[in-house]
Formats: C-alpha cells, sequence, structure tokens
C-alpha cells in the first residue's frame, strides 16, 4: 500500500493539522530517513504553503492546533510544536505550546530543524561594516595587526581565507595568515566579495 494510501487511511482523508478536505498531499516531516507513513502527514496546501514559507504565515488558520496537537500520530505532533514554537509570540500559541508534551525523541525530532532557536540566541559575527561573516569567507584586514605570540604583525589589506567562526563568541573568528592559525576581531576585517 502507499504512503498516500496509508496517511488517507489514517485521517480519514482530512489535512491532519486543519481538518481541510481539498487539495491533500504527503509531506514528509523533516528530516526523515526513510519516507515513510511514521514520517508523514497528509496536509493541505494551505498548510503546506504556510509552512514551507514563514511570509505566509496566517495566525489565524492556525488555531486548528488546538485540536491537532492531541493527535497521537508522533509526525502530527511535532509539525504541531513547529508550528506553535513559531507563532511563540502569540499568547494562545504560548499557551498550547506550555501544555504540549513530546517524549524525548520526538521532541529532538521536532527540534532538529532548528525551529525553537529564536534570532536572539543566534551568535552572528559581523565584520566593520555590518555584514554577517560565514565560515569559508574571505576577509580583507583593515588594520595591522600585532599577533601575538607571533612574532609579526599581519598588515592591513591582507587577505583572510577561509575564515572560521569562533562559536561562543561573536567578536572572534579564525584564520590563517602567514601560516599561522591567528583568532582576529570581528571589527579589524572587511568581507571581500
Amino acid at each position: 500500500m502507499s504512503i498516500e494510501k496509508v496517511l488517507k487511511t489514517r485521517s480519514e482523508s482530512k489535512c491532519e493539522l486543519c481538518t481541510a478536505t481539498e487539495e491533500l498531499s504527503v509531506y514528509e516531516v523533516p528530516p526523515t530517513s526513510n519516507a515513510s507513513a511514521d514520517e508523514s502527514i497528509l496536509i493541505c496546501q494551505t498548510c503546506l504553503d504556510q509552512i514551507e514559507n514563514t511570509e505566509k504565515v496566517d495566525i489565524h488558520h492556525w488555531h486548528c492546533l488546538n485540536d491537532s496537537m492531541w493527535s497521537q500520530i508522533p509526525a502530527v505532533q511535532v509539525v504541531a510544536w513547529r508550528m506553535l514554537t513559531r507563532l511563540r509570540s502569540e499568547t494562545w500559541a504560548q499557551d498550547l505550546l506550555d501544555m504540549l508534551y513530546l517524549d524525548d525523541d520526538n521532541l529532538a525530532w521536532a527540534k532538529a530543524t532548528g525551529e525553537d532557536i529564536s534570532d536572539e540566541d543566534i551568535v552572528k559575527h559581523i565584520d566593520s561594516n555590518g555584514v554577517v561573516l560565514s565560515t569559508g569567507d574571505t576577509v580583507t584586514l583593515i588594520k595591522d595587526l600585532n599577533v601575538k605570540g607571533g612574532g609579526f604583525t599581519a598588515k592591513r589589506g591582507t587577505a583572510v581565507r577561509g575564515i572560521s567562526l569562533v562559536a561562543d563568541n561573536p567578536e572572534h573568528i579564525e584564520g590563517r595568515v602567514s601560516g599561522q592559525q591567528i583568532v582576529i576581531l570581528t571589527k579589524f576585517v572587511k568581507k571581500s566579495n
């Protein structure tokens, strides 16, 4: 039996989130390993569009989670948790999220996409011009830097290729200058194109 048939039987041919009956499709809840019915849900196009495009989220549509979050299907619980987490700035969504219980495995699955990490919790490395730096970027030094313990000065204009970000400090990056791996303050670099 196909996954779609299994899901239609399980959901009585209704969206497992909002109970709509039109334009239903199989949604594999990421990250999936074997695309089975246990890792998928049957959802309508409206829910799918809003899950995949955060700009399209209609807060009022998701009041349906008040019912679907109590589903016994782990994949439905995971998607409900993710959407409630995305909407947690709404009082009703935070209240529902506080009531929703997921066992450890399902909670780990729900958190696997990073939905629970807010923008404030993400460490951003910003160069001297306010540009966000990423691992692997090339930066240029904007000032002569005396390298402590290295016995040399990294000259202004030096390109540092393939930088790595210091995970717990947004003001530090690491890169290789004159064959030595050094820590550089982000305020002394600018991202190269």
